[in-house]
């Protein structure tokens, strides 16, 4: 049974509101919504859309997450919040009143980081959150109602987008040009070349560029390559399409969990210093806050490394410096400049690699160390952990595709590389080679059109 009202809620939620307007945090009208913890499983396995198409992989998903919550290995959020305008938020329902007060406070840091940050702005269209993912789940729904398609052909193009979904453009807010625009630049490029007062015989020298190759230049947007390239059919490129919009959507709040969680932290903590709790409360949240803020062992904490650092910038810089950082940056350029010795120390962290069968510490926040402890963070977080690849060409004598792995000196694991390339195979539906680095040697990884997998050495 629930130990507050509705009414209550309201009334702190009018509290909170005013504090929040008085801070100069800029958000979006903010809709809650109580529900129990299996409404909270269903949230959390279908990324907390009321209206998601289906696939067997968030099914998968939800029995996990209740197993372990039955077995009590496993906790739940005490909310989740959804990138839209209005904002909506989850509260579970068996929180006591200071959690749900909290958590109250909480989503209105996120609500203003999800409006104002400038990958989201640039990203993501909030006003039409709701109705894309209702559209996306009609759209699938009617592929598998038609007689001639089918849940198991929808499901084989899913299980294939969904492997490679993350293999679309990193660039936010980058407006890319079409083959058609790319192919005018090229000519133009050439044009200007033999327009010089080069001699003759080096104009000669300059050879007419393949404006009919594919790609006319190397893309790391394998998901629309193969939406315009491959020989799939018109519903099947449209499933490419809807995976890729909606990880689009998502790629904002991978690229600032760090910044997003830190900033939703700070502000809950400012908010409900401000609300005068009685004691029995204030020591309930003092209680909860450091559960939420507390430091992981053997992994990083995004509430924790996010809160620390906003709260030096602020101590270091003031509250618009602050305001601005949460604008401007992502968790990247975030660490790079803010993540100092100092706080490295206090945070305790360290990089250590696996030798034999141990697990050794290479690096310290000493002198040098934590510089070096900063940049493989900012290197690895978000997108950053996902191999860089791109398509480089399509060979004219068998159709064979190109892809090469911007080799950062991280190795593929082996195992997700081929079964990933069997995906890409489907949908491409001929050879896919893909060039990377293995033990310091370049090699050849090629799936065959009947998907099997050789590896040779260049």
């Amino acid at each position: 049974m629930m130990e507050y009202t509705i009414g209550q809620l309201k009334e702190w939620d009018s509290r909170i509101i005013d504090i929040v307007k008085s801070q100069g945090l800029d958000c979006y009208d903010q809709e809650f919504e109580i529900c129990d913890y299996e409404d909270m499983i269903c949230y959390e396995a279908y990324v907390g859309m009321p209206s998601h198409y289906h696939h067997w992989s968030y099914g998968k998903t939800y029995e996990r997450k209740k197993t372990l919550y039955r077995y009590n290995l496993e906790g739940l959020p005490y909310e989740m919040v959804i990138n839209s305008d209005p904002c909506i938020a989850y509260l579970m329902k068996d929180n006591s009143l200071l959690l749900q007060i909290l958590t109250m406070a909480h989503v209105y840091g996120h609500n203003d980081f999800f409006k104002n940050n400038r990958l989201f702005v640039d990203g993501t269209r909030a006003k039409n959150t709701i109705e894309m993912f209702k559209n996306h789940s009609n759209r699938i729904k009617s592929y598998i109602e038609d007689p001639t398609i089918g849940y198991e052909k929808v499901e084989r193009i899913l299980d294939a987008a969904h492997a490679i979904k993350y293999h679309t453009t990193r660039f936010i807010g980058l407006n890319t040009l079409s083959e058609e625009e790319k192919r005018k630049r090229i000519l133009k490029k050439y044009y200007d070349d033999i327009k010089t007062d080069s001699p003759l015989d080096i104009k000669k020298d300059i050879p007419f560029p393949n404006i009919n190759k594919i790609p006319l230049e190397p893309t790391d947007d394998i998901m629309e390559f193969l939406i315009d390239h491959s020989n799939l059919e018109e519903w099947e490129k449209d499933i490419l399409l809807i995976v890729k919009e909606e990880t689009k959507y998502f790629i904002p709040q991978i690229e600032t969990k760090i910044m997003n969680e830190g900033w939703a932290s700070h502000w809950h903590y400012k908010i409900i210093n401000e609300l005068d709790l009685d004691q029995g409360m204030h020591m309930e949240f003092l209680n909860r806050h450091n559960q939420i803020i507390r430091p992981f062992y053997g992994s990083i904490n995004p509430y924790y490394m996010g809160f620390k650092i906003f709260e030096d910038i602020e101590k270091k810089y003031g509250k618009e410096k602050l305001f601005e950082v949460r604008k401007l940056d992502r968790d990247q350029s975030f660490i790079k400049k803010y993540l100092t010795k100092e706080l490295a120390e206090e945070l305790n962290i360290f990089s250590y690699n696996k030798k034999g069968n141990n697990y050794v510490i290479d690096e310290v926040p000493d002198k040098e160390g934590w510089k070096k402890i900063r940049d493989i963070l900012a290197g690895t977080v978000g997108i950053g952990g996902i191999p860089y690849i791109n398509v480089s060409e399509v060979l004219k004598k068998d159709n064979s595709l190109i892809l090469t792995h911007e080799f950062d000196g991280r190795e593929l694991e082996l195992n997700y590389a081929y079964e990933t390339l069997k995906y890409i195979t489907t949908l491409w539906g001929k050879k896919v080679i893909l060039k990377t680095v293995i033990n310091n040697s370049k090699k050849l990884i090629v799936c065959n059109e009947d998907k099997t997998i050789t590896m040779t050495g260049v």
